[in-house]
């Protein structure tokens, strides 16, 4: 397995993580994370809501009926989506919210906690007191965004003192759109609309690691491209080159992301 330097820090990680978002619907968890370890996958993403909290518990009672130590992980958590009110990036919020998830995951501490979406109402004062306080208990070691464009981030620079490491962003053979715009620069078509404000490019220049969700996905949740009808040419082509290298169209799709020269983490 690649391991890659996470954003300006020493930590090394695995280029591939488990997302834990569906863990609650598995059969044999227990299999599932035992094989991503053996494989060498060390990064575990997390979610306060995802399952309601369940997937942080099963992921907790996962560990103690397997011989994985702690320390040879990587846990990751996100914060700040809140059902029926959308968003809350309050101190208040996200103090309860890394507690919530510790206590579910029966551990002392997180290894990077990132803000789950941008909230209009955000007070960047609040984050950077909650990033403090976090880091200062040791309950949070690293921290970054997810889903946030350049200008997001460099508003929440201007108070938070921790280096902001991680953007985690929708990226994928059918979700292009971060590189579709720079190979279309001064064009007129609809690929050359800049969405989210070079986010590619600003990270490269600020060595901020990406980490891209749901890279199987074509849309904003409507469905798995792989093995789809809707995409003849394209599955012909993955089905090709997967009996060419003897490898699977899913393999294929995530080495098509890391093979960037961005660094790009894929999770899987």
């Amino acid at each position: 397995m690649k391991k890659i330097k996470l954003g300006t820090s020493n930590q090394m990680v695995s280029s591939v993580i488990l997302g834990c978002m569906r863990i609650n619907g598995a059969e044999n968890p227990e299999k599932i994370v035992e094989t991503a370890f053996d494989n060498g996958i060390n990064f575990f993403d997390h979610a306060d809501i995802y399952g309601g909290g369940e997937c942080e518990e099963i992921f907790s009672n996962v560990l103690g009926k397997t011989s994985l130590k702690r320390e040879n992980l990587f846990i990751q958590t996100k914060c700040g989506i809140v059902p029926g009110v959308m968003f809350d990036f309050s101190k208040k919020h996200i103090i309860e919210s890394v507690e919530g998830s510790l206590r579910r995951l029966k551990m002392d501490y997180i290894d990077s906690l990132l803000l789950h979406r941008p909230d209009t109402l955000v007070e960047p004062t609040e984050v950077a007191e909650a990033f403090e306080a976090l880091e200062k208990s040791g309950k949070a070691r690293y921290f970054g965004v997810s889903n946030q464009k350049p200008m997001q981030i460099e508003l929440l620079k201007k108070y938070v003192k921790q280096p902001l490491l991680i953007n985690q962003l929708q990226f994928g053979l059918k979700h292009s759109g971060m590189i579709d715009q720079g190979i279309h620069v001064n064009m007129t078509d609809e690929a050359s609309i800049d969405h989210d404000g070079s986010v590619l490019d600003y990270s490269r220049l600020n060595d901020m690691t990406i980490q891209a969700w749901s890279p199987y996905q074509y849309g904003f949740f409507e469905g798995v491209f792989i093995g789809n009808e809707k995409f003849p040419q394209l599955n012909q082509k993955l089905n090709e080159l997967a009996e060419k290298y003897q490898t699977t169209p899913t393999g294929l799709a995530s080495a098509w992301i890391l093979r960037h020269p961005a660094n790009i983490q894929v999770i899987v």
